[in-house]
């Protein structure tokens, strides 16, 4: 059965680059936070990196603290690299979900899926233990055959389908790269994996993937924080909402 109203997770990470930037504790990952969820945020993502570049774990620890015992209580989907040190920190903080990445310490941000189907060894424990923990895994894949039905093999409930080809794309090429994002996520809701989608979604091109039937939530970050700069950030999530809804 298709999800009739997609979730908005916002991504959170980029308040706390830019106050990083200069130290101190302004501008507050945490309001934002509260923010997005004034505006309609179904949930909240922070992506706790090895190197902490923008999300600390001061950061991570009050969201996870903080978010469920709000008057309307929302998840935090904590995004995650697959070491050994960050599942210890989400068997504590035991976020609503946990996001398995790929990550690079090179990398401006996540490029690519996590090779799922190459790692299945190093991730089928991973996997165990925070799924054991009530902690709901998600694998961030690219649109593949391959990645899904490794996904399903390790028991995974939920892949995020990486959306960055896609976005990159001019709009007149991207209709092979949208089909290989739908079949995908008909693949994984054929062997009851949930799916989620993100990964350079705008304004301009998120209702084809909020269209995809299959698809129950987006994540969506950078681009509502740098939209955030012009319009405020209740406006940009809100008008984000809205097109969601008018894609289904």
């Amino acid at each position: 059965m298709s999800p009739a109203r997609v979730r908005l997770g916002v991504n959170i990470d980029h308040v706390a680059t830019v106050r990083n930037a200069r130290g101190g504790s302004h501008p507050d990952p945490y309001r934002a936070a509260l923010l997005a969820v004034e505006a309609g945020a179904d949930g909240i993502t922070a992506h706790l990196r090895e190197d902490r570049r923008h999300v600390t774990d001061a950061d991570a620890e009050r969201l996870a603290a903080g978010l469920p015992r709000l008057t309307r209580p929302v998840p935090l989907n904590l995004e995650m690299a697959a070491t050994d040190e960050m599942v210890a920190i989400a068997l504590r903080l035991r976020p609503h979900a946990a996001c398995i990445v790929p990550e690079r310490r090179e990398e401006r941000t996540t490029e690519g899926g996590l090779d799922a189907a190459g790692q299945e060894a190093r991730l089928a424990p991973m996997v165990a233990a925070l799924g054991a923990a009530g902690i709901r895994v998600s694998l961030f894949v690219a649109p593949e055959t391959a990645q899904i039905v490794a996904a399903a093999r390790l028991g995974a409930p939920v892949v995020e389908l990486h959306t960055g080809a896609y976005a990159e794309l001019d709009d007149g090429a991207r209709a092979d790269e949208l089909r290989r994002l739908s079949d995908a996520a008909a693949l994984a809701a054929r062997n009851g994996i949930e799916v989620h989608a993100g990964h350079g979604l705008t304004f301009d091109n998120v209702q084809p993937v909020a269209a995809i039937p299959q698809v129950a939530e987006l994540n969506i970050g950078h681009f509502l924080m740098g939209e955030a700069l012009f319009t405020g950030l209740g406006p940009a999530i809100r008008r984000m909402r809205e097109l969601m809804d008018a894609a289904r």
